[in-house]
């Protein structure tokens, strides 16, 4: 597949990005601006940073047998989605084990999107749709932008007609923006309150300079891709493939029940499989606080009295918080609060705790607030 090109990249550009580092979803992202991504991290904490997602895949299914086709592809059961909601789901293979980040949105009745990212969702959703009466397109247009912070919705409601203070988290509308057609959800990757704009490509630079210069009163700034993966290790959000390094790993190791309905009763792929492995983790999700002043390596084995029980998912050191922070995968009963671990072996590199997560906000309050 040939490399996606955001229409954001001059402005990306202008801010310092070269645009020349890893792709995501065969898509040229800012990892870097000439900012600080720490300051953006403080920006988004406190104010409030733009950030281009537009590498986010999107896929339009439509037609009488939406439903029957999604609900074929996910975990949760998608004829309880009312026309304006989305939830996140479990998506697995054959064997119980998860192969991507995804999300269902939707629209209308018989009218839903889908945003995943780099994994199996195109093969599986191709599979899931043979024989059915329904419309699948890859929408190649769409530009995605995430405006995440406590000076979001000021920033933004006083441009679209809408009363933007009453859309409920992870509810979505098609409104206006700065005078463009766009739909405006209530969600995000950052553990703040925040939205995302989903507006043409035409339109995607100026709802994006609207945007900076609305909120530049409030402190919103620009953030780079380097500040959104800073920030959502802090929330402890996961990410795939990075926090599934088994290649094997199931939703429930990842503490990720709630992207399953266990009652629902039409089938999907790896419904049996998936179900058969509650209550038979392997390894469990958890958080650890790192006695060092630097990131710990993602990889790097965690032990316990001499045994390896573990492994680091993804990491970062937290100039917010003052912590370095580690996701990762430990057994069973390694996972208690105040459980005491060496990472990387005797010696090792340093000493780390079992915490509660996410590392920031744990009672998940400001990104409902």
């Amino acid at each position: 597949m040939s490399t996606r090109n955001s229409a954001l990249n001059s402005r990306h550009e202008a801010l310092g990005s070269k645009l020349d580092g890893e792709t995501w979803c065969d898509m040229r992202v800012p990892w870097s601006y000439a900012t600080d991504p720490n300051d953006e991290v403080v920006a988004v904490r406190t104010c409030a940073g733009l950030y281009d997602v537009s590498a986010l895949n999107i896929v339009r299914v439509t037609g009488p047998d939406a439903v029957a086709t999604l609900n074929g592809l996910v975990a949760i059961d998608v004829s309880t989605i009312a026309p304006g909601q989305a939830r996140l789901g479990a998506e697995v293979n054959e064997n119980g084990a998860l192969v991507d980040d995804i999300m269902i949105i939707c629209d209308g009745p018989d009218e839903y999107r889908v945003t995943h990212g780099s994994g199996a969702t195109p093969e599986q959703l191709k599979k899931v749709s043979e024989g059915k009466n329904v419309s699948v397109e890859w929408d190649r247009d769409t530009h995605v932008l995430s405006l995440q912070g406590p000076a979001s919705l000021k920033t933004l409601n006083p441009h679209t007609p809408m009363a933007l203070e009453t859309l409920p988290f992870f509810n979505h509308a098609k409104t206006t923006l700065f005078g463009k057609d766009v739909i405006i959800g209530r969600c995000g990757y950052s553990g703040e309150r925040g939205y995302e704009v989903y507006c043409s490509s035409a339109d995607a630079g100026e709802v994006w300079d609207s945007i900076l210069a609305a909120g530049k009163e409030f402190g919103v700034v620009p953030a780079s891709w380097t500040s959104l993966d800073l920030i959502r290790v802090e929330s402890t959000l996961l990410f795939f493939p990075y926090d599934m390094p088994e290649g094997d790993t199931t939703p429930w190791e990842v503490n990720m029940g709630w992207g399953i309905d266990e009652d629902k009763q039409a089938d999907y792929i790896g419904k049996q499989a998936v179900l058969f492995l509650r209550g038979r983790e392997r390894i469990k999700q958890a958080g650890i606080v790192c006695d060092t002043d630097d990131a710990v390596e993602p990889g790097t084995r965690i032990f316990k009295n001499g045994k390896d029980v573990g492994v680091v998912t993804s990491s970062s050191f937290s100039r917010y918080l003052m912590k370095s922070l580690a996701m990762v995968h430990l057994l069973p009963d390694c996972t208690g609060l105040g459980t005491q671990v060496t990472l990387g072996g005797e010696p090792g590199i340093c000493t780390g705790t079992v915490v509660q997560t996410p590392f920031y906000d744990p009672m998940r309050l400001r990104v409902e607030d």
